[in-house]
């Protein structure tokens, strides 16, 4: 005779839980328009505008994006981190060369970001090929940030197993008087990265799910077009 599994979860949480789920809404407020025609010929131009616009409207940490990426065996793998610039070349984002995040970039550089802006109903979906900078323009990039973000880096091995959370507190307290006294120190895995878009989808969301999606492509020998698409 087979013993069933022991299911603890209880069945009043799990209620609650759709419950919440089904009880939320989004898009409540009023929201921005997007004339389509309007749109420029370079998305960066239009991605800027909507980033300020965003984030003058009260949306928090606009500058946080989603990065996924994909390993060495196809799988995909998806993270938040924050936006550091955006211009001629791209996106740019930092990150250890030794994470997994840099890892899976250094096999293959082909990744996408997502920004989400619900304040504004708003995303934009990118993709394209990552490079990484030289060493001097990723150290600029610590030079630019706090000393919590050089103590951060500092600290190092993000990815790998923690033993405990008590060798974290040490290796941080050590990299933080570290960061204080030496605001030059290096961190050579440290790398600053630079996504070229190839295609960058703006999303404008309605409250009768008449959605705008403008999406922008382009190739090494062409330059930058747009289409709508359906919602």
């Amino acid at each position: 005779m087979t013993s069933e599994p022991n299911d603890m979860s209880d069945p009043s949480d799990l209620g609650d839980f759709h419950t919440t789920l089904h009880s939320l809404r989004v898009w409540d407020g009023p929201l921005p328009s997007f004339d389509p025609a309007t749109a420029p010929a370079d998305p960066l131009e239009l991605f800027r505008e909507w980033f300020t616009h965003a984030a003058k409207a009260g949306q928090p940490e606009p500058h946080t994006m989603s990065l996924a990426t994909v390993d060495a065996d196809g799988r995909p793998d998806v993270r938040t981190l924050m936006l550091h610039d955006a211009d001629e070349r791209g996106l740019h984002f930092a990150s250890h060369a030794t994470s997994a995040k840099g890892r899976q970039l250094a096999g293959r550089p082909d990744a996408a970001l997502g920004f989400y802006w619900p304040a504004v109903a708003r995303q934009i979906r990118i993709r394209g090929r990552v490079t990484a900078c030289d060493a001097v323009e990723s150290r600029a990039d610590l030079a630019a940030r706090t000393r919590g973000a050089l103590a951060a880096a500092l600290t190092g091995r993000q990815s790998e197993v923690l033993a405990s959370r008590e060798e974290l507190v040490a290796a941080a307290a050590r990299s933080w008087e570290r960061a204080g006294a030496e605001p030059d120190a290096p961190a050579p895995t440290w790398t600053r990265y630079v996504l070229a878009p190839t295609e960058i989808e703006f999303f404008q969301g309605d409250a009768a799910r008449l959605h705008t999606r403008l999406h922008y492509t382009r190739t090494p020998t062409t330059p930058w077009t747009h289409h709508l698409l359906w919602p």
